[in-house]
């Protein structure tokens, strides 16, 4: 019932209307895990399970359709100006996963503890140094001072570096099975709102302020990895469909490749931004 809120099309159509699906699934799937697993040390990663399963049908269909657009859409401009109605329904799902996971981490007593593997992440990427004092203190809600200094360029390979694995992961998850790339984004997606909680200190006022902090550069950050999910998703749909050697598999392969060199450069262009720009403003 809940994959015929909103059909592909529609989403491309109006694709803001995607934030507020992405509202309903994961707080569902928060409730459920709340309800279903409470103190289970695995929640985590059993919530974003939920979230994937509840997502998966719309995206499976979203790509069927852009795979679709790959053989009568000449041009390589004009191509990823139609591939960008889909990855607009897809950020603002994300932006959808984000909000609600941010909300309730914030509300729930025991949100710290259902995100417990979404903040080993952001301790053992952002606070490698004590990571165990990092998961033990952001567990109980406190907040530690970061330590370690590194230049800003060592800080701009280290993040570039780092998303460029997750985007390889996402493409390959897409490949492999053309939706699967969404657990990746919905996995990042629970990690930015861990960290929107960490920032804001748990306090619901400040939601906002720790919205704008990590969706500066994470917009751009999760939209090149929909670009890579959508590649791969494109080419995974072309070879189910025995297209596999001819002339418009050919043609899927070299967009795709297109697509996957676009992604690279947004993911390098929100890597400065993360290290000159956000923390300028924040």
């Amino acid at each position: 019932m809940l994959e015929m809120l909103i059909n592909p099309r529609k989403a491309e159509r109006k694709p803001w209307e995607m934030f507020f699906i992405g509202l309903i699934y994961a707080s569902i799937a928060i409730l459920l895990v709340n309800w279903i697993f409470p103190g289970d040390k695995h929640t985590g990663w059993i919530l974003v399970t939920f979230t994937v399963m509840l997502t998966l049908p719309f995206v499976y269909y979203t790509i069927k359709l852009e795979e679709k657009k790959d053989f009568y859409t000449e041009g390589y401009f004009r191509l990823l100006k139609e591939h960008s109605h889909a990855i607009y329904a897809f950020m603002w799902l994300f932006l959808g996963f984000v909000v609600a996971f941010s909300i309730w981490y914030i509300i729930l007593p025991n949100g710290p503890l259902i995100f417990n593997a979404q903040i080993e992440t952001y301790c053992k990427i952002n606070k490698p140094g004590s990571f165990d004092n990092c998961v033990t203190e952001f567990t109980k809600g406190s907040i530690i001072k970061t330590t370690g200094h590194i230049t800003s360029q060592e800080r701009v390979f280290m993040i570039f570096a780092n998303n460029v694995y997750v985007l390889i992961f996402a493409f390959i998850f897409s490949l492999i099975f053309g939706a699967g790339a969404i657990f990746v984004l919905a996995w990042n997606a629970s990690v930015i709102a861990a960290a929107i909680g960490i920032f804001t200190k748990s306090k619901l006022a400040d939601l906002p302020l720790g919205l704008a902090r990590y969706m500066i550069h994470g917009l751009p950050e999760i939209a090149a990895y929909f670009v890579a999910a959508l590649a791969g998703g494109i080419i995974s749909v072309a070879v189910i469909k025995h297209e596999f050697g001819s002339e418009k598999f050919w043609k899927v392969m070299q967009d795709s490749l297109n697509l996957v060199i676009v992604a690279v450069i947004i993911l390098f262009l929100s890597a400065l931004v993360e290290v000159f720009i956000t923390p300028k403003l924040f």
